[in-house]
């Protein structure tokens, strides 16, 4: 097996502070990280940006990876420059070329401990389902939204967001760090039996299918005019139900209810992504999601086992 073949990354967003320790941990100790016998490249995404504890500084790194960015010479944005760098390094056609990505995120939104896969590639559903029969982990699979592209992961033959919350931005904490260790370690293990070619999925994968998002009502100005409901926030993973007050303004009168979503479409009921206070920018209170249960089909496990092969 090639050195390099799993790109671990942290702090891809600089004011999420606890990939960032945890991959510093495990340089200075690498026993600490459970890695199964899989080669790594540890590597911080957006240095300057955890330097500063902030977000980015030009633009959102988690957006800089649309194949169109990366090619127009003009764009010079630092994370631009960032994201190139970080395809020559560990690319497919990088110096040291990596075959999967796993990139580690915080959030403010209580999602627990959770994954995130943009698109349907088969290498990830194989990934995405070895880790949720470890760990019953839940998956929000991102797609069909024009607005958001741009992924990291997206760049690598196969990858995931592993994304733990709530947890303030810039606060280090014991559990959040924890969490996301184990998640990791399940990657890992994971991608290990893809490597042997001993793979064994589960029989059924359940995800969260992207629908639409949803923001706060704001005036003429693009100001807020009221907040999530406190019966709304930490509700992530939990459906939608008739009543459910959705924003609260602090005046007596009606609340926003779900019901006229539910109108919309019944199906999109589960919100991930509650109140995460980097999405107020991109006009994100919310995201809908429809549950599915998926039958495993055994071409994700194949795909997985080649692109491990030694």
């Amino acid at each position: 097996m090639a050195n390099g073949q799993v790109l671990v990354v942290a702090g891809t967003h600089g004011n999420e502070r606890n990939a960032p320790w945890l991959l510093e941990q495990w340089r200075r100790h690498p026993d600490l990280l459970a890695s199964a016998g899989v080669p790594v490249q540890l590597e911080i995404g957006n240095p300057e940006a955890l330097q500063a504890n902030r977000r980015y500084l030009d633009r959102d790194l988690n957006r800089c990876f649309a194949p169109e960015l990366l090619a127009d010479a003009a764009l010079q944005q630092r994370e631009l420059q960032r994201a190139r760098r970080l395809l020559e390094l560990y690319g497919s056609a990088g110096q040291r070329p990596c075959r999967v990505a796993l990139d580690l995120h915080s959030t403010t939104s209580g999602m627990g401990n959770s994954l995130v896969v943009y698109g349907r590639r088969p290498s990830d559903l194989a990934l995405a389902a070895g880790i949720q029969a470890r760990l019953g982990l839940p998956v929000y699979l991102h797609e069909a939204d024009a607005a958001q592209t741009g992924f990291l992961v997206e760049r690598w033959p196969c990858g995931l967001v592993i994304e733990v919350g709530p947890v303030a931005q810039g606060l280090l904490s014991a559990t959040i760090a924890r969490q996301t260790q184990l998640a990791l370690e399940a990657a890992l293990l994971t991608l290990a039996e893809a490597s042997a070619g001993r793979l064994r999925l589960p029989a059924v994968l359940q995800v969260h299918c992207h629908r639409r998002s949803v923001d706060l009502p704001r005036d003429s100005a693009g100001e807020a005019l009221a907040s999530v409901h406190p019966r709304l926030q930490n509700r992530d993973w939990r459906p939608l139900e008739p009543g459910l007050p959705l924003f609260w303004s602090g005046k007596s009168e009606p609340v926003p209810s779900a019901d006229a979503l539910l109108q919309e479409d019944r199906e999109a009921r589960w919100p991930v992504f509650i109140n995460e206070a980097a999405y107020g920018e991109k006009g994100i209170a919310f995201s809908l999601c429809r549950r599915e249960r998926w039958d495993v089909e055994a071409s994700w496990a194949e795909a997985l086992q080649s692109l491990m092969a030694p």
